[in-house]
């Protein structure tokens, strides 16, 4: 196939016997290709192995029909594990994109072939097609009723979150939002199950809000289509949803209710994880008139990419954007001035550093006593911070009322003269708390009041990572009857947790050690660097002395080991890593010859210790040394060493370390 012209539109076929008159060398680099596809797919498929027989033994026989049948057998029995089907292309000059979408529609799987989609209700995951035939909320019942249950009061739950799943109307997932110039905010969906309707309520279960979806459409390129409804499997677009965001998960009611019932306003499809952010950059509007529209672009850039964040600095009043990497921040600067038409600038890139605590803090218990919206509130809360290590800490008491572990924390709720029981609804209950007031709603308001404190360190306002905090909530000298509530609760929370976080800094009753303090940390990143031999000593160098990494290993197959992946875990990243998968062996994959290659090194006998062997360097590297590393790489390594990174974990800083750090953040002073 031959791309003619700039725009990609125009291509033009030509067969083998065609290309051979034209370009012999191309010609004879196909031959050696289709008889490396047919040899590879001959291993994993009995089917190509008969059809390579009965085509004479001649690889060029073998049917072009044949080859995608057996490519879209390997695919789906192997799931995607033995054979990965590799296009190449050009996306700025439109080049690929017809052969890239026919096989989309020839080698990947049909709706009906697809493995049940993952869902998230109640904290519980499973597939789709078990919520839906009452199985996932068996499994769901069973584990939230105690064991001392009746089996009558089990098949009363069980039979109650059945009725409530036959009055799911349609689930759909927003796996995309565009701001159109002309048509408005496009929130494009997925129908999983059921119908959306024009007009119809839907529920967003990740903002717990209720929206209309006044306008349907069916997109077909640029041009859209009206439609009343948008059926299962179809993928549609919602027109004039101002709060649905990219990976929200939109629940329609039979009834059109506004509020489906439980355990329908937890379901969550394909649920995202998406990582901390590690850069962030300064926004700042040209004018006090532009920021308005400046916080609206900002919206709008959220509502589109999850893994974006925004927030303001308390000291500075900065409004600070966060990402995933430099690229990252980059396409959102581009996005957000050219084509949201914000008139605004962005500062230097920086590194979201986290601040963690040397010691415990002692315990510390707050009355919070004000008004809260008009209304008296008034609770109380006991708080503990200690510094926490997944591996080397102690385990929770096994009564705490609640363990939760975010962004590196553990919060750990106990109440143990609360008296938690459980009512014939499987509902938690206490005779200690005010009407109005339930067991659910008291744990995830000190959770809420302790993380709003963790967002913010006492000495280096960064916030806090590696902490423990343990509140303990009394009856009898923290809640005050029905001026107790969920908003003072919270407050008493992060006021208790604060000033713990503050006492780090001073000399805490009860601490004979003195003030433990506070430590800097840094993210530490897993870097895979592909080099040639000949520039290995030099980029080894520059890693372990110049940028303060360490070697992992050299020429590994893996060089993350699954401890490694575990504590990359501790910072709440899911890593696609999958160590079953087998290892590649490069001798089997065919690759044309680089046409970038010096005549020198371009014969076919290279000797093995040849300058230009391939490399691969593992390190673990920080991430204020890996800002703008490809462009000194590839200084290093004459253009053509490339790697990639991972966020491994959070680390402490040393002192002379910690003291350039903060030397650079204050601006040298």
């Amino acid at each position: 196939m031959r791309w003619e012209g700039g725009d990609g539109k125009s291509v033009k076929r030509l067969s083998l016997e065609e290309l051979n008159e034209v370009e012999v060398q191309l010609a004879q680099e196909l031959r050696l290709a289709r008889i490396a596809l047919v040899e590879l797919l001959s291993e994993h498929d009995d089917t190509m192995v008969e059809k390579f027989l009965e085509s004479e033994e001649d690889h060029l026989l073998v049917s072009p029909q044949d080859i995608l049948d057996s490519l879209r057998r390997c695919l789906l029995e192997g799931k995607g594990r033995k054979i990965i089907p590799v296009f190449a292309g050009a996306s700025f000059r439109n080049i690929g994109v017809q052969p890239l979408l026919d096989n989309v529609v020839n080698l990947l799987p049909s709706p009906t072939e697809t493995p049940d989609p993952e869902v998230s209700i109640g904290g519980v995951k499973g597939g789709l097609r078990q919520l839906l035939s009452g199985e996932l909320i068996v499994e769901q019942q069973e584990k939230e009723t105690p064991a001392k249950a009746k089996q009558k009061k089990k098949s009363a739950l069980v039979a109650d979150s059945r009725g409530a799943i036959k009055q799911l109307h349609g689930c759909a997932l927003a796996f995309k939002v565009v701001n159109d110039a002309k048509r408005g905010v496009l929130v494009y969906v997925r129908v999983y199950s059921g119908s959306l309707d024009k007009g119809s309520l839907l529920f967003n279960t990740n903002l717990n809000v209720s929206e209309r979806a006044p306008r349907l459409l069916k997109m077909y390129a640029n041009d859209a289509i009206e439609v009343d409804s948008l059926q299962e499997g179809h993928i549609g677009v919602v027109v004039g949803l101002k709060h649905t965001r990219t990976g929200d998960t939109l629940v329609a009611s039979a009834g059109n209710k506004a509020n489906p019932p439980e355990p329908l306003n937890t379901l969550q499809l394909r649920p995202i994880n998406v990582p901390p952010p590690v850069f962030f950059a300064s926004v700042e509007p040209h004018s006090l008139s532009e920021e308005k529209r400046m916080q609206e672009s900002l919206a709008m850039l959220l509502r589109e990419d999850p893994s974006l964040h925004v927030s303001v600095d308390e000291d500075s009043g900065q409004t600070l954007l966060s990402g995933m990497g430099e690229l990252h921040l980059e396409i959102a600067r581009d996005r957000l001035i050219n084509d949201l038409k914000a008139k605004a600038s962005m500062g230097r890139i920086e590194i979201g550093y986290r601040e963690c605590p040397l010691g415990p803090s002692g315990p510390v218990t707050k009355i919070f006593d004000k008004e809260v919206a008009g209304r008296k509130g008034k609770a109380g809360c006991t708080a503990l911070v200690e510094f926490y290590d997944p591996e080397t800490s102690p385990t929770p008491d096994t009564h705490a009322l609640s363990v939760e572990t975010a962004n590196g924390n553990q919060i750990i709720l106990l109440a143990p003269e609360l008296q938690v029981t459980t009512n014939k609804k499987g509902h938690e209950e206490s005779p200690f708390l005010p009407a109005g007031l339930d067991v659910g709603t008291v744990r995830t308001s000190l959770q809420n009041g302790c993380l709003a404190a963790l967002a913010r360190g006492p000495q280096f306002t960064f916030p806090m990572h590696s902490t423990r905090v343990t509140l303990t909530l009394h009856p009898e000298t923290h809640i005050f009857g029905s001026d107790t509530t969920a908003a003072s609760l919270s407050a008493a929370a992060r006021l208790a947790t604060s000033t713990a976080l503050h006492n780090l800094l001073s000399n805490p009753a009860g601490v004979p050690s003195g003030s433990p303090g506070t430590s800097l940390m840094e993210p530490v990143m897993n870097v895979i660097i592909s080099v040639d031999e000949a520039s290995l000593g030099s980029v080894v160098h520059d890693i372990s002395s110049s940028r303060g990494g360490h070697i992992i290993s050299l020429d590994e197959d893996l060089p993350i080991t699954s401890t490694e992946l575990s504590e990359s875990k501790n910072l709440d990243i899911e890593s696609d890593y999958d160590t079953d998968l087998p290892p590649i062996d490069p001798s089997k994959i065919y690759a044309p010859p680089d046409p970038f290659q010096s005549p020198t090194v371009a014969g076919a006998s290279l000797p093995p210790d040849s300058g230009n062997r391939p490399r691969t360097i593992a390190a673990k590297v920080p991430l204020k040394e890996m800002v703008g590393y490809l462009k000194h790489l590839r200084s290093l390594s004459a253009g053509r060493g490339t790697f990639v990174m991972s966020v491994d974990r959070f680390e402490k800083m040393s002192a002379p370390r910690q003291k350039a750090v903060l030397a650079e953040l204050r601006g040298g002073y």
